[in-house]
């Protein structure tokens, strides 16, 4: 494991904080230290532990002398267990709400203008 994996982690970890929680703008990115201070709240007691050493080794990281220091281990294990967390339990309810929402518009639309359509025969005497 080098540097630059810790790196890799922490963003694989805050994007996945990102998509499961929300607290980010669409295309905006965020540093999983500005994830944890946001959302973190959300993530069970332990996994709130693993993620805040994730998010310090991330900022400790930009200094290569202490990076090197790092337990890599343990910042494996922290990233495992928060991606084991985070990954499967958001991906079908977040397809599922994806396609209400899109049957929910059309619905919606399709209402409207039956709307407009009922209030134009009324308007023109034909109903």
């Amino acid at each position: 494991m080098t540097i630059e994996t810790i790196r890799i982690m922490a963003d694989e970890v805050a994007s996945l904080m990102a998509a499961r929680f929300g607290g980010l703008r669409r295309g905006q990115t965020a540093d999983l230290d500005t994830m944890v201070r946001r959302r973190g709240a959300a993530l069970p007691r332990k996994l709130r532990r693993e993620a805040m050493v994730l998010a310090k080794a991330d900022r400790v990281a930009e200094v290569p002398k202490l990076a090197k220091q790092q337990d890599f281990d343990r910042l494996q294990r922290a990233h495992k267990a928060l991606v084991n967390h985070l990954r499967p339990l958001g991906q079908g309810g977040r397809l599922q709400a994806g396609a209400v929402n899109i049957g929910a518009t059309l619905v919606f639309a399709l209402l409207i203008l039956g709307a407009i359509a009922l209030w134009l025969l009324v308007r023109r005497g034909v109903i």
